[in-house]
């Protein structure tokens, strides 16, 4: 593609050089870079691009984009080689990208899906609706990207880099896929993964204090803008009433035509008659005019705002009552609340709960229908919010019958700093705990001391088969380690 084509769209940027240059590939890594790529440079927080101009060079490039707020000092580029200085490089790689992959999102629905929790679960409800009423359907999120039940591959972050989602999206236009439904999150939305994306609708669940830190964001107002800038990027939006940042939502966004779902507040789509077991939730709600009763095997109260979310995406959709109903009752998500199989038959639930409200969520879910002990097994990540460690710790302590505070993915921080602000917390409560570093062992302190009438929560890690200590992810699948402990204990 001509490197003028390529550069469409993107505002205020100055170019010295051949702009009629035939673009083989784009790339922001120096190191994938082939002959006759565009190079574009972005100042990360860890690493900045513009110090690999010259590799990127040396490897092929014959124009190189860069961003005017970085140190271009000491840049040694040859006079034959194209330069295109942008106000944000990251942002004009995201436009670059759609241009150059022909705008892949306008050749099929785009649906959105943000908020801090419940992104990763609404957005398979809405995939297993569609596809249950016949359509073709990819998503992209924390888990994993899929062509329908084709896997792309384990996702690296809840939302690609600009560059790559161009890529995913290519793919699933030249498969002609009918919809996407993706995960997007506020981080993608506060650097521009996602600017020139041609999203149809948007979906907003809730907003949680989480992700304030100095790599995410500095202040809950920050995070919020950021989740907000989604809807003001698309044509239809469905909203979570019963939160207050969804009704500002509603309020200062109008360009986007809104309806919304709740329990306890009056919404569009409101769940009535509710009922919560060990293994489901079911209740009421009107669709396509009648009230229907919908069971979800999640239990939870929020598998109920999670499935209302894809109700009311799929009525506005026009799938059927029924194909809406059959879906969800056979919904299931990989690490959320998810209960492990085993054959000791002891209720072992693995929750990607991270945060104080997720993690009270959760325990308040499984303490309303367990007759035995809840027993919690929780850490808390390095390297991001250290604020949330007590008020996890407090949480435990509050609900759960029994804790035991141990690794969860301890980064470049020492494990036993991490659970020293987690006990600051959890001693503000009468709750029983016990620290266990090794977080294989604190799984098999919990399944040792429990019953047949007892639920172990692990919480924190959820879908992920990875411990990630010093950059490095080490295989850690609980999913196997339950079963292996089992096995080991003899538990029959």
């Amino acid at each position: 593609m001509e490197l003028k084509k390529v550069l469409e769209g993107i505002k205020n940027i100055k170019i010295r050089g051949n702009v009629d240059l035939d673009i083989s590939n784009i790339e922001n890594n120096s190191k994938k870079v082939t002959q006759n790529s565009l190079f574009v440079a972005i100042k990360g927080f860890d690493v900045d691009g513009h110090k690999f101009v010259e590799e990127a060079i040396k490897n092929g490039a014959i124009a190189v984009m860069l961003d005017m707020n970085a140190d271009l000092k000491g840049i040694k580029i040859p006079k034959d080689i194209t330069v295109i200085i942008a106000e944000d490089t990251r942002y004009a790689l995201a436009i670059a990208a759609c241009n150059f992959y022909d705008n892949p999102s306008r050749k099929f629905k785009l649906i959105g899906v943000t908020g801090t929790k419940g992104k990763t679960t609404t957005t398979f409800m809405i995939k297993a609706i569609l596809e249950k009423q016949g359509y073709k359907v990819g998503l992209i999120g924390t888990i994993e990207n899929y062509i329908g039940e084709d896997s792309l591959g384990k996702s690296i972050r809840t939302t690609p880099e600009s560059l790559d989602l161009q890529r995913i999206f290519y793919k699933m236009a030249n498969e002609k896929i009918d919809y996407v439904v993706m995960e997007v999150s506020s981080q993608s939305l506060k650097l521009n993964r996602v600017a020139g994306c041609d999203f149809d609708i948007g979906v907003f669940t809730n907003l949680y204090k989480d992700h304030i830190s100095e790599k995410e964001h500095t202040d809950l107002e920050d995070y919020f803008e950021s989740k907000k800038k989604l809807f003001t990027m698309c044509k239809k939006g469905f909203v979570n009433f019963d939160d207050f940042k969804g009704i500002k939502i509603v309020n200062t966004v109008k360009n986007c035509n809104f309806k919304t779902y709740g329990i306890d507040n009056t919404a569009d789509y409101l769940a009535k008659d509710i009922t919560i077991t060990n293994v489901s939730v079911d209740y009421k709600v009107k669709i396509h005019g009648k009230n229907e009763r919908i069971k979800v095997d999640i239990p939870g109260r929020f598998s109920v705002y999670n499935s209302l979310a894809a109700i009311a995406v799929a009525e506005y959709l026009g799938v059927s009552t029924e194909n809406i109903k059959e879906a969800l009752e056979t919904i299931t998500v990989t690490g959320r609340s998810e209960l492990v199989p085993n054959k000791a038959e002891l209720a072992i639930m693995i929750d990607y709960a991270h945060t104080a409200e997720s993690l009270e969520n959760i325990l308040q879910a499984v303490k309303s229908y367990t007759k035995g002990r809840v027993i919690c097994v929780f850490g808390c990540g390095g390297d991001r919010d250290k604020h949330k460690r007590p008020e996890m710790g407090e949480v435990a302590g509050r609900i759960a019958d029994f804790s035991i505070i141990t690794t969860d993915n301890p980064r470049t921080e020492a494990p036993e700093d991490i659970i020293k602000e987690i006990e600051e917390g959890i001693k503000k409560t009468k709750g029983k705990y016990k620290v266990i570093v090794d977080r294989k062992e604190a799984i098999k302190e919990a399944i040792k001391m429990m019953n047949n009438k007892d639920i172990v929560v692990l919480a924190g890690k959820g879908h992920e088969p990875y411990q990630e200590i010093n950059g490095v992810k080490y295989p850690f699948d609980e999913r196997i380690i339950v079963k292996d402990i089992i096995k080991e204990l003899n538990k029959k």
